[in-house]
Protein backbone atom coordinates (compact mmCIF):
# COMPACT_ATOMS: atom_id res chain seq x y z
CA UNK A 1 0.00 0.00 0.00
CA UNK A 2 1.71 3.08 -1.33
CA UNK A 3 1.45 6.52 0.14
CA UNK A 4 -1.11 8.16 -1.27
CA UNK A 5 -2.33 11.75 -0.35
CA UNK A 6 -5.72 11.21 -2.24
CA UNK A 7 -6.37 8.15 -0.26
CA UNK A 8 -5.73 9.33 2.88
CA UNK A 9 -7.60 12.01 2.46
CA UNK A 10 -10.54 10.19 1.48
CA UNK A 11 -10.16 7.93 4.06
CA UNK A 12 -9.91 11.17 6.39
CA UNK A 13 -13.33 12.80 5.45
CA UNK A 14 -14.86 9.24 5.26
CA UNK A 15 -13.93 9.04 8.77
CA UNK A 16 -15.22 12.65 9.38
CA UNK A 17 -18.40 11.76 8.02
CA UNK A 18 -19.65 8.96 9.77
CA UNK A 19 -17.98 9.60 13.34
CA UNK A 20 -20.39 12.77 13.26
CA UNK A 21 -23.56 10.54 13.11
CA UNK A 22 -22.41 7.75 15.19
CA UNK A 23 -20.82 5.24 13.10
CA UNK A 24 -17.00 4.38 11.66
CA UNK A 25 -16.96 4.10 8.33
CA UNK A 26 -15.79 0.37 7.63
CA UNK A 27 -17.90 0.70 4.18
CA UNK A 28 -16.86 3.82 3.14
CA UNK A 29 -13.15 2.43 4.27
CA UNK A 30 -13.44 -0.72 1.82
CA UNK A 31 -15.03 1.15 -1.01
CA UNK A 32 -12.56 3.77 -0.80
CA UNK A 33 -9.30 1.37 -0.45
CA UNK A 34 -10.78 -0.90 -3.41
CA UNK A 35 -11.00 2.79 -5.73
CA UNK A 36 -7.27 3.21 -5.21
CA UNK A 37 -6.35 -0.55 -5.78
CA UNK A 38 -5.04 -1.18 -2.90
CA UNK A 39 -3.79 -5.30 -1.92
CA UNK A 40 -7.20 -7.41 -1.65
CA UNK A 41 -5.23 -9.25 0.52
CA UNK A 42 -5.30 -5.95 3.05
CA UNK A 43 -8.00 -4.26 2.28
CA UNK A 44 -10.84 -6.01 5.41
CA UNK A 45 -7.97 -5.67 8.21
CA UNK A 46 -6.86 -2.38 7.31
CA UNK A 47 -10.54 -1.23 7.29
CA UNK A 48 -11.29 -2.94 10.78
CA UNK A 49 -8.31 -1.34 12.05
CA UNK A 50 -9.38 2.14 11.19
CA UNK A 51 -13.01 1.16 12.01
CA UNK A 52 -12.40 0.44 15.78
CA UNK A 53 -9.94 3.59 16.09
CA UNK A 54 -12.41 5.75 15.04
CA UNK A 55 -15.69 3.86 17.03
CA UNK A 56 -13.31 4.03 19.59
CA UNK A 57 -13.04 7.89 19.31
CA UNK A 58 -16.80 7.90 19.03
CA UNK A 59 -17.89 6.30 21.78
CA UNK A 60 -15.81 8.38 24.11
CA UNK A 61 -17.17 11.64 22.55
CA UNK A 62 -20.78 10.43 22.91
CA UNK A 63 -19.95 9.08 26.14
CA UNK A 64 -18.47 11.93 27.51
CA UNK A 65 -20.97 14.17 26.10
CA UNK A 66 -23.73 11.85 28.60
CA UNK A 67 -25.40 11.11 25.93
CA UNK A 68 -25.47 7.03 26.10
CA UNK A 69 -28.01 5.49 28.02
CA UNK A 70 -26.58 2.36 29.35
CA UNK A 71 -29.90 -0.02 29.41
CA UNK A 72 -30.62 0.64 26.02
CA UNK A 73 -27.09 -0.28 25.13
CA UNK A 74 -26.68 -3.75 26.96
CA UNK A 75 -29.47 -6.00 26.08
CA UNK A 76 -28.52 -5.01 22.35
CA UNK A 77 -24.81 -6.76 22.64
CA UNK A 78 -26.38 -9.80 24.30
CA UNK A 79 -27.23 -11.76 20.99
CA UNK A 80 -25.25 -10.02 18.44
CA UNK A 81 -22.24 -11.11 18.53
CA UNK A 82 -23.36 -14.27 17.98
CA UNK A 83 -25.61 -13.41 15.54
CA UNK A 84 -22.90 -12.14 13.49
CA UNK A 85 -20.70 -14.85 13.51
CA UNK A 86 -23.76 -17.06 12.43
CA UNK A 87 -25.04 -14.74 9.56
CA UNK A 88 -21.32 -14.84 8.66
CA UNK A 89 -21.36 -18.07 8.48
CA UNK A 90 -24.09 -18.74 5.81
CA UNK A 91 -24.05 -19.13 2.48
CA UNK A 92 -26.81 -17.66 1.21
CA UNK A 93 -28.23 -16.06 -2.59
CA UNK A 94 -26.32 -12.46 -1.66
CA UNK A 95 -27.09 -10.51 -4.58
CA UNK A 96 -30.46 -10.50 -4.21
CA UNK A 97 -30.56 -10.11 -0.46
CA UNK A 98 -28.53 -7.02 0.02
CA UNK A 99 -30.03 -5.18 -3.24
CA UNK A 100 -33.38 -5.84 -0.84
CA UNK A 101 -31.07 -4.23 1.97
CA UNK A 102 -30.18 -2.00 -0.14
CA UNK A 103 -33.43 -0.03 -1.13
CA UNK A 104 -34.53 -0.14 2.76
CA UNK A 105 -31.42 1.89 3.43
CA UNK A 106 -32.44 4.32 1.01
CA UNK A 107 -35.58 4.73 2.11
CA UNK A 108 -34.65 5.66 5.66
CA UNK A 109 -32.64 7.66 4.44
CA UNK A 110 -35.24 9.90 2.43
CA UNK A 111 -37.15 9.17 5.52
CA UNK A 112 -34.70 11.07 7.43
CA UNK A 113 -34.63 14.36 5.18
CA UNK A 114 -38.17 14.31 5.32
CA UNK A 115 -38.11 14.22 9.09
CA UNK A 116 -35.04 16.77 10.04
CA UNK A 117 -36.22 16.98 14.02
CA UNK A 118 -36.23 14.49 16.68
CA UNK A 119 -39.89 13.32 17.47
CA UNK A 120 -41.20 15.34 20.71
CA UNK A 121 -41.58 12.11 23.07
CA UNK A 122 -39.62 9.31 22.72
CA UNK A 123 -41.08 5.19 24.17
CA UNK A 124 -37.97 3.41 24.46
CA UNK A 125 -38.82 -0.69 24.18
CA UNK A 126 -38.28 -3.18 27.15
CA UNK A 127 -34.55 -4.83 27.37
CA UNK A 128 -36.32 -8.37 25.40
CA UNK A 129 -36.97 -6.23 22.24
CA UNK A 130 -33.77 -4.51 22.29
CA UNK A 131 -32.32 -8.25 22.81
CA UNK A 132 -34.32 -9.53 19.87
CA UNK A 133 -33.40 -6.74 18.02
CA UNK A 134 -29.63 -7.02 18.59
CA UNK A 135 -29.43 -10.69 17.70
CA UNK A 136 -31.68 -9.95 14.41
CA UNK A 137 -28.92 -7.16 13.73
CA UNK A 138 -25.92 -9.12 13.85
CA UNK A 139 -27.37 -11.92 11.86
CA UNK A 140 -28.05 -9.44 9.44
CA UNK A 141 -24.43 -7.86 9.42
CA UNK A 142 -22.96 -11.02 8.76
CA UNK A 143 -24.57 -11.47 6.16
CA UNK A 144 -24.81 -8.22 4.78
CA UNK A 145 -20.97 -7.98 5.76
CA UNK A 146 -21.24 -4.39 7.67
CA UNK A 147 -21.04 -3.15 11.12
CA UNK A 148 -24.52 -3.07 12.00
CA UNK A 149 -25.05 0.57 12.94
CA UNK A 150 -26.30 1.12 9.66
CA UNK A 151 -29.38 -0.76 10.58
CA UNK A 152 -29.30 0.22 14.10
CA UNK A 153 -29.60 3.54 13.35
CA UNK A 154 -32.55 4.13 11.90
CA UNK A 155 -34.53 1.63 13.40
CA UNK A 156 -33.77 3.03 16.75
CA UNK A 157 -35.18 6.69 14.74
CA UNK A 158 -38.16 5.51 13.14
CA UNK A 159 -39.12 3.61 15.56
CA UNK A 160 -39.25 6.27 18.14
CA UNK A 161 -37.07 4.48 20.58
CA UNK A 162 -34.20 7.30 21.12
CA UNK A 163 -33.03 11.03 20.25
CA UNK A 164 -30.74 11.42 17.71
CA UNK A 165 -27.43 11.79 19.61
CA UNK A 166 -28.65 8.97 21.75
CA UNK A 167 -28.91 7.18 18.99
CA UNK A 168 -25.61 7.59 17.91
CA UNK A 169 -24.14 7.04 21.10
CA UNK A 170 -25.70 3.71 21.34
CA UNK A 171 -24.73 3.02 17.55
CA UNK A 172 -21.28 3.53 17.91
CA UNK A 173 -19.98 1.22 20.83
CA UNK A 174 -22.45 -1.18 19.59
CA UNK A 175 -20.39 -0.91 16.45
CA UNK A 176 -17.04 -0.69 18.68
CA UNK A 177 -18.03 -4.18 20.11
CA UNK A 178 -18.49 -5.85 17.04
CA UNK A 179 -15.30 -4.35 15.25
CA UNK A 180 -13.29 -6.01 17.88
CA UNK A 181 -15.13 -9.10 17.36
CA UNK A 182 -14.28 -8.84 13.79
CA UNK A 183 -10.65 -7.81 14.05
CA UNK A 184 -10.45 -10.31 16.66
CA UNK A 185 -11.76 -12.98 14.81
CA UNK A 186 -9.41 -12.24 11.56
CA UNK A 187 -6.64 -11.95 14.36
CA UNK A 188 -7.66 -15.81 15.06
CA UNK A 189 -7.24 -17.42 11.53
CA UNK A 190 -3.73 -16.31 11.56
CA UNK A 191 -3.82 -13.29 9.80
CA UNK A 192 -2.35 -10.05 11.16
CA UNK A 193 -2.69 -6.47 10.42
CA UNK A 194 -0.72 -5.18 7.55
CA UNK A 195 2.22 -2.51 8.58
CA UNK A 196 0.78 -0.78 6.28
CA UNK A 197 -2.06 -0.04 7.50
CA UNK A 198 -0.83 1.51 10.91
CA UNK A 199 0.42 4.89 8.99
CA UNK A 200 -3.55 5.75 8.15
CA UNK A 201 -4.48 5.81 11.31
CA UNK A 202 -3.19 9.77 12.26
CA UNK A 203 -5.23 10.87 9.60
CA UNK A 204 -8.65 9.32 10.92
CA UNK A 205 -7.99 9.88 14.35
CA UNK A 206 -7.84 13.64 13.05
CA UNK A 207 -10.63 13.91 10.87
CA UNK A 208 -12.80 11.13 12.86
CA UNK A 209 -12.30 12.99 16.35
CA UNK A 210 -13.54 16.38 14.78
CA UNK A 211 -16.43 14.45 13.14
CA UNK A 212 -17.30 12.59 16.09
CA UNK A 213 -16.40 15.88 18.46
CA UNK A 214 -18.63 18.10 16.52
CA UNK A 215 -21.59 15.58 16.42
CA UNK A 216 -21.62 14.85 20.00
CA UNK A 217 -21.34 18.73 21.02
CA UNK A 218 -22.10 21.14 18.18
CA UNK A 219 -23.98 20.34 15.28
CA UNK A 220 -27.91 20.70 15.09
CA UNK A 221 -29.66 17.93 15.10
CA UNK A 222 -31.24 18.15 11.75
CA UNK A 223 -27.52 18.85 10.01
CA UNK A 224 -26.73 15.30 12.07
CA UNK A 225 -29.84 13.67 10.42
CA UNK A 226 -28.99 15.03 6.91
CA UNK A 227 -25.22 13.67 7.23
CA UNK A 228 -26.80 10.52 8.69
CA UNK A 229 -29.20 10.32 5.39
CA UNK A 230 -26.04 10.90 3.55
CA UNK A 231 -24.22 8.00 5.00
CA UNK A 232 -27.41 5.56 4.28
CA UNK A 233 -27.27 6.72 1.43
CA UNK A 234 -23.38 5.61 0.76
CA UNK A 235 -24.22 2.25 2.29
CA UNK A 236 -27.20 1.35 0.44
CA UNK A 237 -25.80 2.39 -3.19
CA UNK A 238 -22.80 0.47 -2.08
CA UNK A 239 -24.77 -3.12 -1.37
CA UNK A 240 -26.79 -2.00 -4.48
CA UNK A 241 -23.83 -2.02 -6.75
CA UNK A 242 -23.23 -5.51 -6.68
CA UNK A 243 -20.20 -7.45 -5.34
CA UNK A 244 -17.28 -6.14 -3.67
CA UNK A 245 -13.96 -7.22 -2.13
CA UNK A 246 -15.64 -9.63 0.29
CA UNK A 247 -18.09 -11.35 -1.81
CA UNK A 248 -16.50 -11.21 -5.31
CA UNK A 249 -13.55 -12.11 -7.25
CA UNK A 250 -10.80 -9.14 -7.79
CA UNK A 251 -8.22 -9.44 -10.80
CA UNK A 252 -4.69 -8.11 -10.36
CA UNK A 253 -2.81 -7.24 -14.17
CA UNK A 254 -0.22 -9.60 -13.15
CA UNK A 255 -0.93 -12.96 -15.29
CA UNK A 256 -2.23 -15.55 -13.08
CA UNK A 257 -2.48 -14.02 -9.80
CA UNK A 258 -6.29 -13.67 -9.69
CA UNK A 259 -7.67 -13.46 -6.16
CA UNK A 260 -10.95 -15.01 -5.16
CA UNK A 261 -12.03 -13.50 -1.97
CA UNK A 262 -14.86 -14.99 0.08
CA UNK A 263 -16.11 -13.93 3.44
CA UNK A 264 -15.08 -16.27 6.78
CA UNK A 265 -17.07 -15.49 9.55
CA UNK A 266 -17.64 -12.01 10.79
CA UNK A 267 -14.30 -9.87 10.01
CA UNK A 268 -12.41 -12.43 8.09
CA UNK A 269 -11.66 -13.02 4.55
CA UNK A 270 -9.83 -15.99 2.92
CA UNK A 271 -7.96 -14.30 0.16
CA UNK A 272 -6.47 -17.51 -1.89
CA UNK A 273 -5.01 -16.97 -5.40
CA UNK A 274 -6.82 -19.45 -8.03
CA UNK A 275 -3.45 -21.32 -8.50
CA UNK A 276 -3.66 -22.25 -5.55
CA UNK A 277 -5.58 -24.98 -6.12
CA UNK A 278 -3.44 -28.56 -6.28
CA UNK A 279 -5.77 -29.63 -9.38
CA UNK A 280 -4.02 -30.05 -12.70
CA UNK A 281 -5.27 -27.12 -14.83
CA UNK A 282 -4.65 -29.78 -17.92
CA UNK A 283 -7.61 -31.83 -16.43
CA UNK A 284 -9.58 -29.38 -14.73
CA UNK A 285 -10.16 -25.74 -15.47
CA UNK A 286 -12.12 -23.61 -12.94
CA UNK A 287 -12.04 -21.29 -9.75
CA UNK A 288 -11.85 -23.10 -6.64
CA UNK A 289 -14.45 -20.69 -5.33
CA UNK A 290 -16.82 -21.04 -7.94
CA UNK A 291 -17.00 -24.76 -8.09
CA UNK A 292 -16.76 -25.74 -11.55
CA UNK A 293 -17.11 -22.70 -13.52
CA UNK A 294 -14.81 -22.56 -16.90
CA UNK A 295 -11.67 -19.71 -16.22
CA UNK A 296 -10.79 -19.03 -19.24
Amino acid sequence: MEAQPGLWLTLGLVAFLYASVGHAGASGYIAALSLFGTDPETIRPTALLLNVVVAALGSWQFIQAGHLRWRRFWPLVLLSIPGAFLGGSLALPKRVFQSLVGVILLGSALRFLQRPQDPEQVQPPGPATLVSVGGALGFLAGLTGTGGGVFLSPLMLLAGWSRTRETAAVAVVFILVNSLAGLAGLISTGRSVPAEAWPLIPVVVLLGGCGAALGSRVLPVPIIRCCLALVLSLAGVRLLLGPDVRNGPLERTEAGSRLDVAPVGVGAVDVRPASASKIDSSAARYSPRSGGACDR
